[in-house]
């Protein structure tokens, strides 16, 4: 298509695969998956809250809110 699919000038470069054995990182426990997703789950919580407020704040104000001196 367009000059994005191609690198500049044709060619192309490839990318060795490194055979090593790749390190996992940090493995979490039981305990710190359940302790992740409740946080998780309480900041969705407390995030549907706020819209649900900000949505009825502007709901009971009404259409006045467009009302004001310029």
């Amino acid at each position: 298509m367009g000059r994005a699919d191609r690198p500049v000038g044709g060619l192309t470069i490839g990318i060795a695969m490194n055979t090593e054995p790749k390190d996992d990182g940090i493995v979490l426990t039981e305990a710190q998956k359940r302790a992740r997703r409740s946080r998780s789950i309480a900041i969705a919580l407390s995030l549907a809250a706020l819209v649900i407020l900000f949505y009825v704040v502007t709901l009971v104000k009404g259409p006045i809110v467009l009302v004001r001196p310029l």
